[in-house]
């Protein structure tokens, strides 16, 4: 069960990539390009300038639009890298 974690730092890694902290301590870097571009408010992002401008907003990442993602979408996706087989990490941030 989710323990409704909070993201507390992110760190721009280049392309759509960020690297996401919790506040438990869970860590890793999140590919955001299947959002790019889906739905009007996620269409901006597209804009490198404009993706790079993400902050930490109510416990997740948020860009000046107001798109974001659900802290529990990205938390699962950290700890499903974290179970993943290496060669499946590598191909991830590829």
């Amino acid at each position: 069960m989710w323990n409704m974690n909070d993201v507390i730092k992110i760190e721009y890694k280049g392309g759509f990539v960020y690297h996401v902290v919790f506040d438990d301590g869970k860590i890793g870097d999140i590919d955001f390009s299947e959002y790019v571009g889906r739905g009007p408010v996620f269409e901006p992002l597209r804009d490198t300038a404009f993706f790079k401008k993400a902050t930490v907003e109510g416990g997740t990442i948020a860009w000046p639009n107001g798109a974001d993602i659900a802290p529990e979408t990205l938390y699962e996706k950290i700890t499903c890298q974290q179970f993943a087989p290496p060669d499946a990490q590598k191909a991830a941030h590829r």
